[in-house]
């Protein structure tokens, strides 16, 4: 086949589907041949092109099938960078040879979030019936004590956003875009797409499937390691490890489940615990797991209307395009970088707390995007050096303490602190003029939950046209004085530097909700070349650990560690059977 690259449509005249039809023809003039002559064609990949707004373009590369001499044609268009043969990558899931090995020999795997469950589904294609242990529940009942949650329930610690099948990426925009390279990301596209995403995940450039689709997504998936002998447990959290201290080898793992407390003998684990299990990470350091301080980010989630953001980056109104995203990031003269980060168009800004007492909020868009507004963290870079406090998990206590604040300042139930960006800007410059904030805005929560609701007039943010989606409610608050003030100064300086990037960013109206305190890990669990702690058997995968930023990304780095945990379980099987265990 050929793949031809850079052809244009126009966008925002009728549906792509429509459009697409052209495609074949677009590609047959690029090759200088009649379109009969191409017999078979494939969208292999397509962006929007807003340079020149309002005139927008879609840009689409095809492979296409040609009768005749196809050989002869790529060198008729040597010259040209846009033809060249089409070369898919293909992956091959390492295959396990060997004896079969005893019961306590099946790897495990512990956390069934992106990294966990694509680790599970590779070592569940090779044979070796991997048992996962997850905190949290199946994703039909996850998802009914996260919306009893938003509903103004209680919370379930380990139940909700972050914990439970699918990992924190269930209940988000769904995005599997990355700016990693790795031929396993096919695969993963692939396989999400078989399980039931939709097809454009396969060709857009920033592909999306929505926390709607993925509930299905991923329980499709859990079927299928289920299907080739592996074995899920849900409700099941790590609390400790068991090694065999001569030689700093793993020899089990210490579990309390539905039936108390216990411990499963194994002898390579895949660690893809998230970057929220603050309880397994403390208890991971105690026993002396190597870990260190890792660069993270904090800030608020900001709203604007979708409408206003279409017009900014169309320069019309959207018609039959897609709810227009953005990507911002800036350096501020003292190096500080502040950026936005998992925008979702059209989403919702959600509840994402896992412990008691602490508001955590993020992102989430179903997968027809249509909500009124759009919504994006916007995040300032944190170094290690940065984090106040002693030791490893500094960082982890820093957000720890930041998100039990803004939990007070609500006044309790969970009601997040909001601002107005103007009325953010007018705090900021009262700050730096040594002032009292305008408006007297409280950050201790004087009030008690029960005088809070999203309908009390000083919540309801009335003068403007945006109106916060964070469920259960929010509380209108002084966000620059409960910030750090490394952070809200530089959220304050950065944000009048979005609104020249981007028109319109800075609108006094727009809205602020925080603290946005999990957007990766604070802590890095080490690991060699080959994916393995200096714990023998132990391997740190995914957000959690510290190797990945993302759905996608965190996927591809379960399917490595689930690599190295086939070859070199291979390799042990090889070099103890009759020996006992290493």
């Amino acid at each position: 086949m050929i793949l031809v690259r850079n052809l244009r449509l126009p966008a925002g005249e009728e549906e792509f589907s429509r459009l697409a039809e052209r495609l074949p023809a677009l590609a047959a003039g690029k090759l200088r041949i009649p379109p009969g002559k191409i017999s078979r064609w494939k969208l292999k990949r397509r962006s929007l092109d807003a340079r020149k707004k309002p005139e927008l373009s879609w840009v689409c590369s095809v492979a296409v099938e040609v009768s005749g001499d196809e050989a002869g044609i790529l060198r008729r268009c040597g010259k040209n960078p846009d033809v060249a043969e089409y070369r898919p990558l293909v992956y091959e899931i390492p295959v396990a040879e060997g004896k079969k090995t005893a019961e306590d020999e099946r790897p495990v795997v512990v956390g069934f979030g992106p990294a966990g469950m694509f680790a599970a589904l590779v070592l569940s294609r090779a044979g070796l019936r991997p048992i996962v242990l997850e905190r949290g529940q199946d994703v039909h009942t996850r998802n009914r004590a996260v919306e009893a949650f938003r509903s103004g329930g209680p919370l379930d610690p380990e139940n909700n956003v972050q914990f439970g099948e699918g990992g924190a990426g269930t209940f988000s925009d769904g995005k599997l875009n990355t700016g990693t390279h790795d031929r396993r990301i096919a695969w993963v596209l692939e396989e999400f797409y078989r399980h039931g995403a939709g097809e454009s995940v396969l060709y857009d450039a920033k592909p999306h499937i929505g926390t709607d689709v993925l509930v299905s997504v991923v329980e499709s998936i859990r079927k299928e390691i289920l299907s080739l002998g592996g074995e899920v447990r849900f409700g099941t959290r790590l609390t400790g490890l068991e090694l065999d201290v001569r030689n700093s080898a793993l020899t089990g793992l210490r579990f309390q489940g539905p039936g108390g407390d216990g411990v499963l003998p194994c002898r390579r684990v895949i660690l893809a615990i998230g970057h929220s299990a603050r309880d397994t990470f403390e208890a991971l350091h105690a026993q002396g797991v190597p870990m260190e301080r890792k660069a993270f980010a904090m800030g608020v989630r900001i709203e604007h209307r979708q409408a206003d953001i279409d017009r900014a980056q169309y320069g019309r109104t959207r018609g039959t395009l897609p709810p227009a995203d953005y990507s911002l990031h800036t350096h501020l003269p003292d190096g500080t970088g502040v950026f936005s980060f998992c925008m979702c168009p059209g989403g919702q800004v959600f509840a994402a707390a896992s412990e008691e007492g602490g508001v955590v909020t993020n992102g989430m868009s179903y997968s027809t995007r249509d909500g009124e507004n759009a919504n994006a963290a916007l995040l300032v870079g944190l170094q290690p050096e940065e984090f106040p406090g002693e030791g490893v998990l500094a960082g982890m206590t820093w957000q720890r303490e930041l998100e039990r604040a803004a939990f007070r300042c609500g006044g309790g139930n969970y009601l997040a602190p909001s601002q107005t960006v103007g009325e953010f800007l007018c705090a900021a410059a009262a700050a730096e003029a040594g002032q009292a904030p305008p408006g007297g805005n409280k950050v201790s929560g004087e009030k008690k939950a029960e005088d809070h609701s999203p309908a009390d007039e000083d919540i309801a943010f009335d003068a403007g046209r945006v109106l916060p989606s964070y469920r259960p409610g929010v509380v209108r608050a002084d966000l620059y004085s409960l910030l750090p003030r490394r952070v809200a100064g530089s959220l304050a300086a950065a944000i009048p530097v979005f609104g020249r990037q981007l028109r319109g960013f800075d609108a006094p109206d727009a809205v602020l909700t925080g603290p946005e305190t999990r957007s990766s890990s604070p802590v890095r669990i080490l690991r060699d070349a080959d994916f393995s702690s200096p714990i023998h058997g132990l391997y740190p995968c995914g957000e959690g650990a510290g190797y990945a930023g993302g759905i996608t990304s965190a996927a591809v780095d379960g399917m490595r560690c689930a690599e190295a945990v086939i070859t070199k379980k291979c390799r042990s099987t090889e070099q103890t059977d009759g020996q006992g265990v290493n």
